[in-house]
C-alpha cells in the first residue's frame, strides 16, 4: 500500500469531522441568535400591557394618594382657622363672668351706683357681641331640657311646675366657638317629685 493510500482516510475522516464541527457552530450561533432575540410578538405585546396596566394602576393609586392628603391637609387648615381663637376666647370668658356679677351685685336703686351700673351693663354687652362676632355664643339654657354635651348639672331640684330635666337655673353661663363646647353652662336641674313617680312603671 502507498502513503497516499494511507493518508487519503486519514484525511477524509478529517474532513467529515470539520464539517460536523461546522454544522454544530452553526446550529449553536442559531440558537444563541434565537436566545437573543427573545420571545415573539405576542409576548411582547402582552408583556407590554400588562406593564402599562400596572403603571396605570399606579398613577391612579398615586393620585388618589396625593387627593387624600390635600383634602386632609384643608381640613386641618380649615380646623386651625376656625378654633386658632379657643385659648384667646377661654381667657375672656372670666373677664364676661366678672362683670356680669358686678352687675348682679350693683344697686341699681341707688342713683350715685346708677351710672355706673349701666356702664358696666355696656362694657359686659360690648363684650359678648365682640365674641358673637367670632363664632363663640353664650349657652343660656333656662327652661330648656338639660343637655350633658353641652351643660353642667351642679345640682337637681324638685320642681312640680316644669318637667323633669329641665334647666331651672344657670350658676354660670356656658359658651361654645364654632358650635365647639369651650365651657359648659353650670346649671340647675328639676326633678320628678319623689310622690309623683308612677308605682306601675
Amino acid at each position: 500500500m502507498s502513503n497516499e493510500e494511507t493518508i487519503n482516510p486519514d484525511l477524509e475522516s478529517a474532513e467529515q469531522s470539520t464539517e460536523e464541527l461546522v454544522e454544530e457552530t452553526q446550529a449553536t450561533e442559531e440558537v444563541a441568535q434565537a436566545a437573543e432575540e427573545g420571545p415573539g410578538p405576542e409576548a411582547q405585546i402582552e408583556a407590554l400591557q400588562d406593564e402599562l396596566t400596572k403603571t396605570k394602576d399606579d398613577a391612579l393609586r398615586t393620585l388618589a394618594d396625593a387627593q387624600n392628603i390635600k383634602r386632609r391637609a384643608e381640613g386641618e387648615i380649615d380646623k386651625a382657622r376656625k378654633f386658632a381663637l379657643e385659648k384667646f376666647a377661654s381667657e375672656l370668658l372670666g373677664v364676661a363672668d366678672n362683670l356680669e356679677r358686678a352687675l348682679e351685685a350693683a344697686d341699681t336703686d341707688n342713683e350715685a351706683v346708677k351710672p355706673l351700673a349701666e356702664g358696666v351693663e355696656l362694657t359686659q354687652k360690648t363684650l359678648v357681641d365682640a365674641l358673637a362676632k367670632f363664632n363663640v355664643k353664650q349657652l343660656d339654657p333656662v327652661g330648656e331640657p338639660f343637655d350633658p354635651q353641652f351643660h353642667q348639672a351642679m345640682s337637681m331640684v324638685e320642681n312640680p311646675d316644669v318637667e323633669p330635666n329641665t334647666v331651672t337655673l344657670v350658676m354660670q353661663k356656658g359658651y361654645t366657638l364654632n358650635e365647639r363646647l369651650l365651657r359648659p353652662a353650670m346649671v340647675m336641674v328639676s326633678k320628678a317629685a319623689a310622690g309623683s313617680i308612677d308605682e306601675n312603671a
